[in-house]
């Protein structure tokens, strides 16, 4: 019988470690993005028309902020979780479940790097 692995060999957890690195950089552009716009809002031009339209037009922008407000959080969260995932690929414990110590599925960590739990834990929760 073959023995159960442990973890992942140093070639895998180098695949890993590029694919996190670019979810991170597109992440932080996005990032980037979302604050420019955010910065950029300041100032709609509204002004000069009829009052209606202008309450209007606030109520729109400020949804617009809020929304883009929690996409940034979101997003930063996601970029802290990446930079994590980092740290446990150089201490060799990324893709090991959090909960069971067993490997998590290679093809849950392609498509969610950050992830701490295998699906046997994440469907105990």
């Amino acid at each position: 019988m073959a023995e159960e692995k442990i973890r992942y060999s140093d070639k895998e957890l180098a695949e890993f470690k590029a694919i996190i690195e670019e979810k991170k950089a597109k992440a932080e552009n996005d990032l980037a993005l979302l604050k420019e716009t955010f910065a950029n809002d300041r100032d709609n031009g509204t002004d000069d028309t009829s009052p209606t339209f202008k309450a209007f037009e606030e109520g729109s922008d400020v949804m617009s902020k809020e929304a883009n407000s929690q996409l940034a959080v979101r997003q930063e969260k996601f970029i802290r979780d990446l930079k994590n995932a980092l740290i446990r690929i150089e201490n060799k414990t990324y893709g090991i479940c959090r909960v069971t110590g067993k490997l998590i599925d290679k093809e849950r960590l392609k498509l969610v790097p950050h992830a701490t739990l295998s699906i046997e834990a994440k469907n105990r929760q």
